[in-house]
């Protein structure tokens, strides 16, 4: 009988979701559960606690989001009734965007607090009231401590990349966090191995867990051909996009894929200043109306680059695209599938070209582990010119590889400490003058402004 049920639920409508839910789900473009969605929703909806073992981009995100959007309802009081925790600012921030897009037709108020900036305007948005608290645990635990967060109500958590949140030496503060909140709750926990510490914190906080596991399933669009070209820096990959999108012949048609709001402005406004055509940007930040103008501008060909971040990118249906450009790797990596799903529609073929720099070839990697195949590489072209790494992007790109290293590895000690200091001085006095060479994008705008 519970396979027949489960048979049964082949869409979101089978899920009993409301009306506003469906609404947002439609036009998020999410055609069908995927699933980690089919065997989590209904279970978490029971009110069941949950051990989800399922890898970045399977849609786990969707899959406690929904429930917990449904739980949650509407705005009431003041304080937050559902809190789920990330290991990085990244995906923190990820996951509130997601939140933004699924609960667009609800009043429920939320917002994402993390470290590595001053809390003020984080305080700001707590005061005025919370339903639901997307946070990373450091930054969570001291909001608190500074009596700035009052977690009495709190019915639901969510631990996300729970494995990943051990390897960054977070178990302190989680527990920390399990003393404080209500022992009546359910609790969600999700993980991409069992990994023998998240086993461990499962037993001591989910109670008469229901597991569930499920592998990546996706697969390329046949139509659509792919390549990659190692960039080693960010001016490079300006470099890289200016000398193919010269060719207006062949790329007529071009979505350019970015991982932030801010990269998807600035390639915009880039491609606007060098007058490579119309171009349109569509992120989190664009209301619904400005997003299908742009869409609409797109699909009639008015609009040669559309560039687009992939929480603004579900959804997007136009035959004719002729290439995607992956300006930058994306972290979710069954957003891969959908972005490249973009060109090759309607039986049409299409071309999915990707740039990586030394950080986002780890991504790549797993990346293939997904959809099962290689990406064909091709050296950069001879006439392009590889430009030198700016101190400031060279320490970034250390800083990830690193972290790879010891989410991989977690006794990797790291190399990146052993040479943070040597360009200290140089990097400092070039931050304090205000020097615009340490900014790309400061030196694309003077050229800019002078060429008009």
């Amino acid at each position: 009988m519970a396979e027949e049920a489960e048979k049964e639920v082949t869409t979101f409508e089978d899920f009993k979701l409301n009306r506003q839910l469906l609404n947002a789900i439609e036009e998020a473009g999410y055609e069908k559960p995927t699933p980690i969605q089919l065997k989590a929703i209904p279970i978490i909806m029971g009110g069941h606690d949950v051990m989800g073992i399922a890898q970045t981009g399977t849609g786990k995100t969707a899959a406690f989001l929904l429930p917990i959007l449904m739980k949650v309802k509407y705005a009431q009081g003041n304080n937050p009734r559902a809190i789920i925790l990330a290991p990085t600012r990244e995906l923190a921030m990820q996951i509130e965007e997601n939140i933004t897009l699924l609960g667009k037709y609800t009043d429920l108020r939320h917002t994402v607090i993390y470290g590595g900036l001053g809390p003020k305007t984080q305080i700001e948005a707590l005061n005025k009231g919370i339903d639901i608290l997307v946070a990373t645990p450091k930054r969570l635990m001291e909001l608190y401590l500074k009596g700035e967060l009052i977690l009495k109500e709190v019915k639901t958590l969510v631990l996300d990349e729970a494995d990943k949140m051990m390897d960054m030496g977070f178990m302190p503060q989680i527990r920390q966090l399990l003393e404080i909140l209500p022992r009546k709750r359910q609790n969600l926990l999700f993980s991409a191995t069992m990994h023998p510490k998240v086993v461990e914190l499962s037993e001591e906080f989910l109670e008469f867990p229901t597991r569930i596991e499920v592998t990546p399933q996706a697969t390329p669009v046949e139509t659509v051909s792919q390549v990659l070209y190692q960039v080693p820096n960010l001016r490079t990959k300006i470099a890289m996009l200016e000398h193919l999108i010269r060719d207006k012949e062949t790329f007529n048609r071009v979505i350019i894929f970015t991982r932030s709001k801010k990269n998807a402005e600035d390639v915009a406004k880039f491609l606007e200043r060098r007058e490579y055509g119309e171009v349109r940007a569509i992120h989190g930040n664009k209301g619904q109306n400005t997003r299908i103008n742009s869409m609409e501008a797109f699909k009639g060909g008015d609009v040669r680059f559309l560039v687009a971040t992939d929480v603004a990118s579900r959804g997007i249906d136009v035959t004719m695209v002729s290439h995607v450009i992956n300006f930058d790797v994306p972290f979710v990596y069954e957003d891969y599938v959908h972005r490249i799903g973009r060109t090759g529609r309607a039986e049409n073929s299409g071309a999915a070209i990707t740039f990586a720099n030394p950080a986002e070839i780890f991504h790549i990697r797993k990346i293939e582990k997904l959809i099962r195949m290689q990406i064909p590489e091709e050296p950069m072209p001879a006439e392009i010119k590889i430009y030198e790494t700016p101190f400031d992007e060279q320490q970034a790109i250390a800083r990830d590889i690193d972290h790879q290293k010891r989410s991989e590895n977690p006794d990797f000690k790291g190399a990146f400490h052993e040479k943070k200091g040597r360009h200290k001085s140089n990097f400092e006095k070039g931050k304090k003058s205000g020097d615009p060479k340490n900014s790309f994008w400061q030196k694309t705008k003077k050229k800019g402004s002078r060429r008009k």
